[in-house]
């Protein structure tokens, strides 16, 4: 694929913040302009979980082992691609996009994927696994760029 379409969005996302983007050049000469920002907090898991992990028999015997403490940020992110991929919906049901690439750490992607529904999953031209939410546009329009060329 070379350059994008004007009209086609670019979702960039991590696990606390994603911007929906739009692109208001031409596959000559990309522009992104923001659409949307969204962003959540997402404190560590030391911060959200503080009771001890739970323990468990092992059966008639008095051993006893420790369960696994449950990773809250992580659940925290993959809570937040689903949210992104129900607002995705909504804005694909309403037309609002055509085309989409779609631009995430990789752990957000996979999630993402997962939790795509058809009517988007049809739209997305591109994906690409890196961490780009920290970028001004103009670099995320740079990298984008060398990334689909």
């Amino acid at each position: 694929m070379t350059g994008l379409k004007t009209g086609t969005w670019v979702l960039v996302a991590d696990g606390q913040k994603a911007l929906f983007l739009e692109n208001v050049g031409d596959e000559q000469a990309m522009h992104l302009k923001v659409v949307r920002k969204e962003k959540q907090d997402n404190p560590a898991t030391s911060e959200q979980g503080t009771d001890r992990p739970g323990r468990m028999n092992d059966g008639p015997s008095v051993h006893r082992s420790a369960l696994s403490d449950a990773d809250w940020h992580q659940l925290q992110k993959e809570r937040f691609a689903q949210d992104l991929a129900d607002l995705l919906y909504e804005r694909a049901h309403a037309n609002r996009f055509d085309t989409i690439v779609l631009v995430a750490a990789p752990e957000i992607l996979g999630a993402l994927r997962s939790n795509l529904h058809k009517a988007v999953r049809d739209r997305v031209i591109g994906e690409i696994a890196k961490t780009l939410t920290p970028q001004p546009l103009d670099e995320i329009e740079r990298r984008l760029s060398a990334e689909l060329g």
